[in-house]
C-alpha cells in the first residue's frame, strides 16, 4: 500500500498528475505499478488502476491475472473495478475512500450512483438499436469458433 501511495505522491510532485496509484502484486512481488496518466495522455481511461493491469497483462502474458491482489491509493471508480473484476484478480485494497475524495472534487460516487441505476433510468442516454443487418451475428462467429476450438 506504501508503494501505491508513494505513487500518487510521485504522481502529483513530478508530472503534476492526478493523485493517484496502484501496484498488482503475485506471490508476494510486484509484477506491475501505475499512475493517473490522463492529463499526459488525453486518455480518460489512463487511470492508475487500468495502467497497471495493462502492465501485469504483458508481463504475465495473459488477460487473466488471477492470484493477483491490487493496492490502490484511492478507491476504484466503476470503469477500475470493471475491469479488476474482468481480469480476475483476487482482492482489492485502497488507501482513501471516495468520500475523502470529495472535498477534492475526486470521488466518483456519482458514477456508482448512475451505473446502479437502469440504463434507462441513467442521465447519459443509453439506447439498443436493433442490427437490421442479414450478416452474420459477431456473437455466434465467435461462439462458433470457440466451438470449432473444443472439438
Amino acid at each position: 500500500m506504501k508503494q501505491a501511495i508513494d505513487l500518487a505522491r510521485k504522481n502529483v510532485k513530478v508530472k503534476e498528475g492526478r493523485p493517484f496509484g496502484a501496484v498488482i502484486v503475485k506471490n508476494g512481488k510486484v509484477i506491475a505499478t501505475g499512475v493517473n496518466d490522463i492529463l499526459e495522455t488525453y486518455d480518460p481511461t489512463a487511470h492508475a488502476e487500468i495502467q497497471a493491469i495493462r502492465k501485469a497483462s504483458q508481463y504475465l502474458q495473459t488477460a487473466q491475472l488471477t492470484g493477483c491482489e491490487l493496492y490502490a491509493s484511492g478507491q476504484p471508480c466503476p470503469m477500475c473495478l470493471s475491469a479488476i473484476h474482468l481480469s480476475g484478480v483476487k482482492a482489492v485494497y485502497f488507501a482513501y475512500s471516495n468520500e475523502q475524495a470529495k472535498e477534492f472534487g475526486l470521488s466518483t460516487a456519482h458514477l456508482y450512483e448512475q451505473i446502479g441505476l437502469p440504463i434507462e433510468k441513467q442521465t447519459l442516454p443509453i439506447r439498443q438499436i436493433e442490427s437490421t443487418t442479414d450478416s452474420e451475428h459477431p456473437y455466434e462467429l465467435w461462439g462458433n469458433i470457440k466451438n470449432e476450438e473444443l472439438n
